[in-house]
């Protein structure tokens, strides 16, 4: 089976999203109720079952936690160095480049996790619920501190108020003393995996829009290169120096293809920048992802 098949289900749910939301009464303000339930509640219970109830040998789970730090250091490097280069710099405005720089290295946790469900199993989710208690802190601070300082808002509480941090150190916390939950709430909370995974990746596929894309059509066009081409073959150098085995070299790479987090165009709106702009990032983001992420899973089974 190639992977553009095994991944064609999570894309058709997607599509389900967006068409359901522009073609129907379940429209934008119904979605927006279904992500927050999703992202405050269905995702942290999600996380935080993924990592308790499998044995992390965090020895073993080294090598992927290097590599994804040093995944995360070159995409939000190279994300904001984009003024800074000789011929590009001239062309970006300052403000539209503070709100969408985060476009470049962050990552749809919805996509992630069922992608990583599909391609390892309950292995898959236990490594990409570490990538993201390690990622998500650093690159939302990434993301909200050109904003925050601009606009004078508390990075501390943008931060701690983030549900997904808070499950994975949670869980990370509960399996390193070896707690484990009782085994007559498996069901209940499998249901509940498998209910966030369908629903997350529906409300991706209702967020999309296409907002603003000319008007920062070069800023949008090195962004998103930096997102589907550089960090993949980054990560692919990186599997290679870590000598990382075949399922963290696979979710390693799944996740440095993985399309941007919608929620940057929330982020972006919520603290006075453009979000529309960030908005038709996103969505371009989301479909380039049917691009990046097969081309990925293929290098990481070479």
């Amino acid at each position: 089976m190639s992977y553009l098949t095994l991944l064609l289900p999570d894309f058709i749910l997607i599509a389900c999203g967006f068409l359901i939301c522009r073609h129907t009464a379940l429209n934008r303000p119904v979605w927006e109720q279904v992500e927050k339930l999703v992202y405050f509640f269905l995702f942290p219970v999600l996380l935080f079952h993924s990592i308790v109830k499998s044995p992390l040998d965090l020895q073993a789970a080294s090598g992927l936690v290097a590599g994804g730090l040093m995944l995360a250091a070159s995409g939000i490097a190279l994300s904001y160095l984009l003024p800074h280069w000789p011929l590009l710099g001239p062309r970006i405005d300052r403000r539209e480049h503070a709100a969408a720089a985060q476009i470049g290295f962050r990552f749809n946790s919805f996509i992630g996790l069922a992608l990583a469900d599909r391609l390892a199993g309950a292995q898959g989710l236990l490594l990409i619920a570490v990538l993201i208690g390690i990622c998500v802190p650093i690159f939302n601070t990434a993301a909200v501190w050109p904003m925050a300082r601009q606009t004078q808002r508390h990075l501390g509480r943008e931060l701690l108020g983030n549900p997904l941090i808070l499950a994975t150190l949670g869980g990370l916390l509960a399996n390193v003393l070896g707690l484990r939950l009782p085994a007559a709430l498996e069901p209940m909370l499998s249901r509940i995996g498998a209910a966030s995974l369908a629903l997350g990746l529906m409300a991706a596929g209702a967020g999309m829009q296409w907002g603003a894309l000319a008007r920062a059509r070069w800023l949008g066009l090195y962004l998103i290169g930096i997102k589907h081409l550089a960090l993949p073959l980054i990560a692919f150098l990186l599997v290679h120096l870590l000598e990382l085995e075949a399922t963290q070299a696979l979710v390693l790479m799944a996740f440095s293809a993985l399309p941007t987090a919608p929620s940057a165009y929330v982020l972006a709106a919520r603290m006075g920048y453009d979000g529309a702009l960030v908005a038709g990032l996103v969505t371009l983001s989301t479909l380039m992802g049917l691009v990046s992420l097969p081309l990925a899973m293929t290098l990481a089974g070479r």
